[in-house]
């Protein structure tokens, strides 16, 4: 079967800084697939070469099959891979509703047109009025998206990545800065949302990877160690003695 992304021999070198190393993964489809590694180690520049954010000094980058190396963000997106940010990143003084809508017009293929009513579209308001729902954020709706707590915020950028219908889905430290039970409700809405999709994560909490993660790749200094079932990654001499180290008990 064709993975849903296939990363070959992949450098990236920023003059003579080589920050990603001969990197090789392969992620299948439908898997939900963590990556982790301390800081420094090159996980946000993977996310971003696989995104298009950045261009991969050599190697190739497939997704489902297709070579999408070099090709621009919103190219890669089109194909069928949607990515959140480190950093939260909505429109902060648009609404929950208008957030959202945004993100499921481009994915039915509205474009804009200065004649056309948005709020006249019914499968648009149909799907929006879904992903809010689906986030427990349809009772703010109305409220600017920059008022909404920090929890709430990072939810909000989950349901954006997920309502262009993208079946490859990126979250990079989806649960950075959340309380413990924040952080548990973010993950339950993780696995219910991403069900029968590809993810793609990186995560610190090492119980959100361990608890969400069908298999666990670990990168360091641009190169992957290891890569296993969260039982095979934890129970690695290597990967304990290059980051996990005692939280591996």
């Amino acid at each position: 079967m064709t993975a849903a992304i296939d990363i070959r021999a992949v450098e990236k070198r920023f003059g003579n800084i080589n920050i990603i190393r001969d990197l090789n993964l392969s992620v299948a489809k439908g898997e939900r697939h963590a990556i982790i590694g301390p800081n420094g180690a090159g996980k946000s520049t993977t996310f971003n070469l696989i995104s298009g954010h950045l261009k991969p000094t050599s190697g190739e980058i497939r997704l489902n099959g297709e070579v999408i190396s070099g090709l621009r963000p919103f190219e890669v997106n089109r194909r069928g891979l949607s990515r959140s940010f480190q950093v939260t990143n909505v429109f902060a003084k648009m609404t929950v509703w208008e957030n959202v809508r945004c993100a499921v017009l481009w994915a039915t293929g509205h474009r804009y047109a200065f004649w056309k009513n948005v709020d006249e579209l019914p499968e648009v308001r149909r799907r929006t009025a879904e992903i809010l729902e689906d986030i427990h954020l349809i009772h703010r709706r109305d409220v600017p998206a920059g008022l909404l707590t920090y929890a709430e915020q990072r939810e909000l950028e989950i349901g954006i990545t997920i309502a262009g219908g993208a079946d490859v889905i990126m979250l990079d430290e989806p649960t950075a800065g959340m309380s413990h039970a924040e952080t548990e409700r973010a993950v339950a809405l993780i696995r219910r949302l991403t069900e029968g999709r590809t993810l793609v994560i990186v995560e610190h909490d090492m119980s959100v990877v361990f608890g969400l993660a069908d298999r666990i790749s670990v990168l360091v200094y641009g190169h992957i160690i290891a890569s296993g079932t969260p039982e095979q990654v934890r129970g690695d001499p290597k990967v304990k003695e290059a980051y996990l180290g005692e939280e591996a008990h």
